[in-house]
């Protein structure tokens, strides 16, 4: 009954992450907010009993660093689209905070008409997606080099932060590292918390728990 620190490598999936520690460990598990494949870092594992904080945990605002590669698109918004050089340069380089309104992306693992978007998306299909509000709480721009220009960037849960590097236009998100969920960082991977551990740190947790 505990709560797994991962740090997730490019490569993978989340729920390819979750089925190989539930081999492992021979256990149920699950996750707490999904990582794309190509992107890296903290994802926390739940097992057997944990999975009832599965809901307050995801709800945790997330941190990212964000590289956003410039004068470039991407059919998905990432290195795994097909990708068209424009040569244009954005006009600014601010990416938008506050309440941000943003459409799901096809390659998202929400479910329309019952069926994963990303599932339509690999056969083609185009579908209306819905719209949600977000919460973009800092967007700070860290450094540039040439045509890459990295961020650091705290939000709420649900945030594409490749929509959100795509409202610059001419750009994409290149590289993804999630570095914190809430009170855990990713320079904790590795550890293995206990349901009191993470009910001291998450109240909302410990609400789940009673």
């Amino acid at each position: 009954m505990t709560v797994l620190l991962c740090d997730k490598p490019a490569g993978i999936g989340s729920h390819e992450l979750v089925r190989r520690v539930r081999r492992e460990r021979g256990c149920k598990a699950g996750h707490a907010g999904t990582l794309d494949p190509f992107a890296t870092g903290l994802l926390l594992v739940v097992l057997d009993e944990a999975t009832r904080l599965q809901r307050s945990l995801t709800g945790l605002p997330k941190t990212y660093l964000a590289t956003a590669r410039l004068g470039w698109r991407s059919s998905s918004g990432d290195p795994e689209g097909e990708l068209s050089e424009t040569g244009r340069m954005p006009a600014s380089l601010e990416l938008p905070t506050g309440t941000v309104r943003q459409r799901v992306p096809m390659t998202s693992a929400v479910r329309v008409g019952g069926e994963r978007l990303y599932r339509k998306a690999r056969r083609g299909e185009t579908v209306a997606t819905p719209l949600r509000d977000v919460e973009i709480y800092r967007a700070e721009l860290l450094e540039r080099d040439g045509e890459l220009v990295r961020y650091a960037i705290e939000c709420s849960t649900g945030t594409y932060v490749r929509s959100l590097i795509e409202t610059l236009e001419d750009a994409y998100c290149a590289e993804l590292r999630r570095t914190a969920i809430g009170p855990f960082r990713v320079e904790d991977a590795g550890s293995e918390l206990s349901l009191e551990q993470v009910g001291e740190l998450v109240p909302a947790a410990a609400e789940a728990l009673r």
